[in-house]
């Protein structure tokens, strides 16, 4: 059974930095496409930062610049650095994953709906 744990949220003042990861368990594909979202109160969760097994990574253009996805495939871990935080970086954010790689290629990675596993998230506050 695939299991993702998102650990690393807390919460910063603007201009700050957090690291998120995701430790990820039970998945036994090779290929895959795996994903941060974010979702803030009374609004729909959205694709942060994506990668793939070849390790191409895509970014909302809110994010990029500011952003990095990145992978320890021998810890099985997910991170997520995020520089540069703004108020509107408030949200809880989640883990995702699919055995999908082709998500990024075909452009449907940043849809939530493509994922089958998900985390439970942890909370990042962003005060100004």
């Amino acid at each position: 059974q695939v299991q993702l744990v998102e650990s690393g949220g807390g919460s910063v003042q603007a201009g700050g930095s957090l690291r998120l990861s995701c430790a990820a368990s039970g998945y036994t594909y090779s290929s895959y496409c795996m994903g941060w979202f974010r979702q803030a109160p009374g609004k729909e969760r959205e694709g942060v930062a994506v990668i793939d097994s070849d390790g191409n990574t895509g970014y909302a253009d809110s994010v990029k610049g500011r952003f990095t996805i990145s992978q320890d495939n021998a810890k099985n871990t997910l991170y997520l650095q995020m520089n540069s935080l703004k108020p509107e970086d408030t949200a809880m954010y989640y883990c995702a994953a699919d055995s999908r790689w082709w998500l990024l290629r075909v452009g449907t990675a940043y849809a939530a709906k493509s994922y089958n596993y998900w985390g439970l998230g942890t909370q990042v506050t962003v005060s100004s």
